[in-house]
């Protein structure tokens, strides 16, 4: 997500906070992380772990009314981790495969835009959303990525090959880097599925 030192950050989709901890330790405890879900049983386990991580720079945020209310337009980086079909996953699950259906299909991509658009009511002007899915279909990235920013003025994607060098400039960019998302798969990467786009809130 791109969550340095001193930066006011929101894990949107925290769940039990494994990508929070790493924001956490990549901010050297400095700065502030929101970490919210609004699945209250999948959030539970991060005060644990938290505690025994030692990441003093984590405010848990539960799933109440408003509890989001003071942070809207104040975040220079917001994670969406959003929840989605694991298709990603199917060479580890692959009797997966015949369980998804078109209409489950189409309900997590409806869920994806609605957290895509509550989201970006958190994210500064010069902010950044960065959207990740551990699927490979088109449906739940791109097209996602896409319709939000058709629908919401001011949204652009950075340029990911400059962000994977910046990012990881001793390793050279896989195949699946390119200038507007990163993909990974077993094939271009031997790893999972995997969906990363950075958009940048510039504002006129």
């Amino acid at each position: 997500a791109g969550a340095g030192p001193g930066m006011q950050v929101l894990d949107f989709c925290a769940g039990a906070g494994g990508k929070t901890l790493a924001m956490a330790a990549a901010m050297g405890n400095r700065g502030q992380i929101f970490a919210h879900d609004s699945d209250r049983s999948r959030l539970a386990p991060i005060y644990d772990r938290l505690k025994r991580a030692g990441a003093r720079n984590v405010q848990v945020r539960p799933p109440e009314e408003n509890v989001l209310f003071d942070l809207a337009g104040r975040m220079d980086r917001v994670l969406v981790d959003a929840p989605c079909t694991g298709t990603g996953t199917w060479r580890r699950r692959p009797d997966a495969k015949w369980r998804l259906s078109p209409d489950q299909l189409a309900a997590r991509v409806a869920e994806q835009a609605a957290i895509l658009d509550k989201a970006a009511h958190f994210v500064r002007p010069g902010g950044r959303l960065a959207y990740v899915t551990c699927s490979l279909l088109p449906a739940e990235n791109a097209g996602a990525v896409s319709a939000f920013c058709a629908r919401t003025p001011g949204f652009v994607p950075v340029d990911h090959t400059i962000l994977w060098t910046e990012t990881f400039p001793a390793i050279d960019p896989l195949s699946g880097i390119g200038r507007e998302a990163i993909r990974l798969s077993p094939a271009s990467a031997g790893t999972d599925g995997f969906f990363l786009c950075v958009l940048e809130h510039r504002v006129d």
